[in-house]
């Protein structure tokens, strides 16, 4: 699978611009992705129409929006933009506005950036990190942040230790032999599902409940078909709104790289 260096190149990153709002900002990022050949311009656009159809679910983190829309034939290869904000924008979100990062993804299809999305959500995760980013001077000092050479704690935003307080050791549900599913949820299912799918699929290591508990990540339309198969469903706000009464828990997840976050929901939903 590719790594955040194979899928973000130099000439995708632009530090420190200028835009006037939300759209604005997704057009930077899609330009990027058009000048380095990942896509045909006609992608913007698409991008631009996913937030104006699903809301501001794309903005995942406090700060930090991931643009993107669905596989189409806009989209030549997969890769990444980067566009750091000069001033942040609001995009609408009740949480996690105002913006000043904006991640572009062009996605062939739903497995090829697997990997680079776990990295980047470990990565902004980290408080040393996520502040490396955002400090760095040029593009080649972020591209370092992202490779690991520089910048990682190791810590979480939310306990200042490493890792999250989980329950090793705790009885696994229904039963060592038992194999549960839950659903991470987005509009498209190739990109924020996957950063939340990530984060639970840690909080369910340090439990050790991974053997336990599998984690699909997947879109609107094929989690309403799915839902019967999953304990719970976590997903932002607005697909929350989107999939309506679905016959499982819905849980609404405001931080998807938050750890402190998913192992609440994940409590909820067992009870423990």
């Amino acid at each position: 699978m590719a790594a955040l260096s194979d899928l973000l190149p130099v000439a995708a990153v632009r530090l420190d611009v200028r835009a006037a709002d939300w759209r604005e900002a997704i057009r930077a990022a899609g330009g990027l992705l058009t000048e380095t050949g990942a896509t045909a311009g006609a992608y913007t656009a698409e991008m631009i129409r996913n937030v104006e159809e699903n809301g501001p679910y794309i903005v995942i983190a406090p700060g930090f929006a991931f643009a993107h829309a669905r596989p189409s034939p806009a989209v030549h290869r997969t890769g990444l933009s980067w566009v750091r904000l000069e001033q942040p924008v609001e995009f609408g979100h009740a949480s996690n506005d105002p913006v000043h990062l904006v991640v572009g993804l062009a996605a062939e299809d739903s497995g090829a950036h697997t990997a680079a999305m776990a990295a980047l959500a470990k990565l902004l995760a980290d408080p040393a990190a996520a502040r490396a980013l955002q400090e760095a001077a040029d593009p080649e000092a972020l591209r370092a942040v992202l490779a690991g050479e520089t910048g990682k704690s190791g810590e979480t935003a939310e306990t200042g230790e490493t890792g999250v307080a989980g329950e090793r050791g705790a009885r696994p549900p229904g039963g060592a032999a038992a194999v549960h599913k839950i659903l991470t949820v987005c509009g498209n299912g190739v990109g924020t599902s996957l950063f939340l799918k990530n984060t639970l699929e840690q909080v369910l290591d340090r439990w050790g409940w991974a053997r336990h508990v599998t984690v699909e990540a997947t879109d609107t339309i094929s989690a309403k078909g799915k839902a019967s198969e999953a304990v719970a469903i976590l997903t932002s706000r607005e697909i929350a709104r989107t999939l309506g009464e679905v016959g499982v828990p819905v849980t609404v997840v405001e931080d998807f790289t938050s750890g402190r976050e998913v192992d609440r929901a994940l409590r909820a939903t067992y009870d423990v």
